[in-house]
């Protein structure tokens, strides 16, 4: 491939407001859990799924609703606790099952749950796995994430995976005709982390053919990731 024909990728944006989330069938219960006025049972509410399933863009949805800071676990310390629930009483923490086993971090979200309940705030927690699964150590931290409802997002159905692989591709300026999304759903793996990698490989390979997306093209792609074991 010459200098000329190698492909410019020049990224795209990913469309992560509130209009931009698919609400189907396996995620609708999460976003009627996170609805504007919605009560919870106590301050906090764990929201957990596979990787990709949209997790965190329903998280960041919440956030700015409500004001939220949305914070990484990793981050989290027991000294920036009250700045992250100053200006709001209600804070989102992303990866919140990273925290198992590392002693400071289950300190510093054990302290930020006790600061929201007392602040009389909320606290969401995003995770892979519902809490009961995260093997905690701290006996108060368990008992409190043992008391938090748990939401989780389902498995994606072909709707979702078709509204998601379509959403991805619009991200990048993309409109793959209608066939082409209906060949590549039913031959793709059944998660939203291939949606994901299936939709950055048409984009790379309709960059370097010069041409929109069409049915042989996605065959190819879709063929040269399950060669590559993707």
């Amino acid at each position: 491939m010459t200098a000329a024909q190698l492909p410019l990728d020049l990224g795209c944006r990913p469309a992560l407001e509130a209009a931009d989330f698919l609400v189907v069938p396996g995620n609708d219960e999460a976003v009627a859990w996170l609805a504007p006025g919605r009560r919870w049972p106590g301050p906090a509410l764990v929201l957990s799924g596979p990787a990709g399933a949209g997790k965190s863009h329903l998280a960041r949805v919440w956030s700015a609703r409500v004001g939220a800071a949305l914070v990484d676990s990793r981050s989290l310390t027991v000294a920036g606790v009250p700045a992250l629930v100053a200006d709001s009483r209600a804070v989102a923490v992303d990866g919140a099952d990273a925290v198992a086993g590392i002693a400071t971090a289950e300190r510093a979200l054990l302290h930020l749950f006790n600061v929201v309940a007392e602040a009389g705030g909320r606290l969401l927690l995003v995770a892979t796995a519902p809490a009961a699964g995260w093997g905690v150590v701290l006996p108060d931290l368990g008992s409190r994430l043992r008391a938090a409802p748990t939401v989780a997002l389902g498995p994606p159905g072909d709707d979702l995976l078709a509204a998601l692989l379509v959403k991805l591709l619009a991200d990048r300026q993309l409109r793959p005709p209608a066939e082409v999304v209906a060949y590549l759903v039913p031959r793709m793996e059944r998660s939203c982390d291939a949606a994901r990698r299936l939709a950055t490989e048409l984009d790379r390979a309709a960059l370097a053919a010069h041409r929109p997306i069409t049915l042989p093209l996605a065959r190819s792609v879709l063929a040269g990731l399950a060669a590559a074991g993707r």
